[in-house]
């Protein structure tokens, strides 16, 4: 089976885990530091994305259809 992610997403989200367990991973427009070990994944494979690594897209959640 393939590799979901490349190596060099892997190496930007473990950069990214180090830089949580120091305390200076900052989350987006607020600049709280993250204290979340997902949210410090999310913030690793964003960076990865915006690298151009090998990253799979976001999933994104689906709108229900109404019943008219």
């Amino acid at each position: 089976m393939a590799r979901k992610y490349s190596k060099g997403a892997s190496k930007t989200v473990a950069n990214a885990m180090r830089k949580r367990k120091k305390g200076t991973l900052k989350s987006g427009k607020s600049g709280k530091t993250v204290k979340s070990r997902k949210q410090a994944i999310a913030i690793g494979l964003s960076e990865a994305r915006k690298k151009g690594k090998k990253v799979p897209k976001k999933r994104t959640t689906r709108k229900s259809k109404k019943k008219s």
